[in-house]
């Protein structure tokens, strides 16, 4: 058995994972991502153990624990090298992780893990896969030939990060105009609230208020429900995201490219508009096209990716 840890901005979520990727047991924490670093990965350790325990195992049948990071990693070390939007950067990960909890412990970065574990689940043996996961961020992980590219660095496959919109938004990297600064769902609820602003009349201000907050689902749950402000959220959001993929698939043509993360429960209500801009605007009419996707895994696809990685 193995352990999968999903580090992201808002939870801490954790799964015993059987040795064909099946989770045998799941729990989560909030990751209160301003504390100090260390607190977080006690967090991470003392969730393990309690995982260990709920299922009734002992701490010696785990081969290993896999923990996805977002962000920068040396995947030989568990150190983290840079992490965006937690406190983290040069920072001993798996050795501070080892103080609570002696085990063997593996580091990755996030979408990678996650684009592991949707591509051992539905890849479907596909020579050349991405994972797109639109969250507190924007990750992307790729599978080449069965193993996940790094790049000679260790820091391949960061395209939340590359230019949408010249000298547009702020991204938390310290540049403007990044894609995760329009496709993330932190920047989809900012859009959202946006909108909400400029429109008092739309029902978005009813479910925000009745729900005590704006999140990822008001403006999709508003949108069906036939309201006008919340359906220009929707679209615009849409294709904010759909312009990153004509990017991707342009320059990589990879076999399938998935689109994951919690946003991706929405299925053909965001697949479909996503579908209808790339099919318009990519490059390649000509010859077999790359297959658009929403992952089936959702936010276990870290957990079982992760360890999958500690194999």
């Amino acid at each position: 058995m193995y352990i999968g840890i999903d580090l992201g901005g808002t939870n801490i979520a954790g799964g015993l994972v059987s040795e064909d990727g099946r989770i045998l047991l799941k729990d989560s924490v909030p990751t209160l991502k301003e504390r100090p670093a260390g607190e977080i990965v006690r967090d991470m350790a003392e969730l393990s153990g309690k995982l260990i325990a709920g299922y009734g195992a002992e701490p010696e049948e785990i081969e290993g624990i896999g923990i996805g990071c977002p962000g920068i990693v040396d995947h030989t070390s568990g150190r983290v090298i840079h992490l965006t939007n937690i406190k983290m950067d040069e920072f001993d990960l798996a050795g501070e992780f080892r103080k609570t909890l002696d085990l063997p412990v593996y580091v990755e970065n996030d979408a990678n893990c996650a684009a592991l574990g949707e591509y051992v689940a539905n890849g479907g043996g596909a020579d050349s896969f991405m994972l797109i996961t639109l969250g507190t961020g924007v990750g992307c992980g790729i599978v080449l030939g069965g193993r996940l590219f790094r790049g000679f660095n260790g820091a391949a496959s960061e395209a939340g990060h590359m230019t949408l919109v010249y000298g547009g938004e702020q991204c938390n990297c310290g540049k403007k105009g990044c894609w995760e600064a329009y496709a993330s769902v932190t920047a989809l609820i900012r859009q959202t609230k946006a909108a909400m602003e400029a429109h008092p009349e739309s029902m978005m201000n009813a479910d925000a208020a009745e729900r005590g907050k704006v999140s990822g689902r008001t403006a999709f749950e508003c949108a069906r429900a036939g309201d006008k402000a919340a359906a220009e959220v929707v679209d615009s959001y849409a294709k904010y995201v759909a312009d990153g993929i004509v990017s991707l698939e342009n320059i990589f043509q990879p076999e399938i490219i998935s689109v994951g993360g919690g946003i991706s429960r929405e299925g053909e209500y965001l697949l479909k508009p996503i579908m209808e801009y790339i099919s318009k605007n990519r490059f390649n009419k000509y010859v077999s096209k790359t297959r658009i996707v929403t992952a089936s895994l959702h936010n276990d696809a870290g957990i079982i990716g992760a360890a999958m990685a500690a194999r």
